[in-house]
């Protein structure tokens, strides 16, 4: 997936020679707190994937922190390791619009794509009221506090099993 900002492109063409000395198939995105708190959650415990706005310090039980990194960039390396969960209708929630407010997510869209690419069975969203969301995110096993700029951009992702 090709950089979405000037920080991500520098930190792509900054960090390519060192791919050899990394661990395969693991994005340079995925720090090792982050890796950490991706294995050590089980079947159904949620990860939050928090834009800039999210009040993540305040919220987290375990917070990760991925300053400068967008989310459907984070999204992507994530979904390459990490599976969603089968058992349920809709493994990915969404922060729903405010009523009244008129913006219109477009990153929803890209976020769709990318989900899509990794997960062959992912039909929607699940849309969570703003306050309803911030309570499950107390809940949640992690949030990762990314850079991202957009509004309404914030996940949750179910965790799911490995099937043979």
């Amino acid at each position: 997936m090709m950089p979405t900002n000037a920080f991500e492109s520098l930190l792509e063409n900054s960090l390519s020679f060192e791919r050899e000395n990394m661990l395969k198939g693991i994005s340079p995105l995925i720090s090792p707190d982050l890796i950490k708190i991706l294995m050590e959650m089980g079947h159904g415990d949620e990860i939050i994937i928090a834009d800039a706005n999210f009040p993540s310090a305040s919220i987290a039980q375990r917070l990760v922190r991925a300053d400068g990194i967008g989310t459907p960039s984070i999204l992507s390396a994530i979904l390459n390791l990490l599976p969603l969960d089968p058992y349920v209708e809709k493994p990915v929630s969404l922060m729903m619009v405010v009523p009244g407010d008129p913006y219109k997510p477009v990153i929803w869209d890209e976020y769709r794509h990318i989900i899509q690419k990794y997960e062959k069975g992912f039909s929607d969203f699940d849309y969570v009221e703003r306050f309803a969301f911030y309570e499950r995110a107390k809940k949640a096993y992690a949030v990762l506090a990314t850079g991202e700029m957009a509004l309404y951009a914030n996940l949750i992702l179910k965790k799911g099993v490995i099937k043979d």
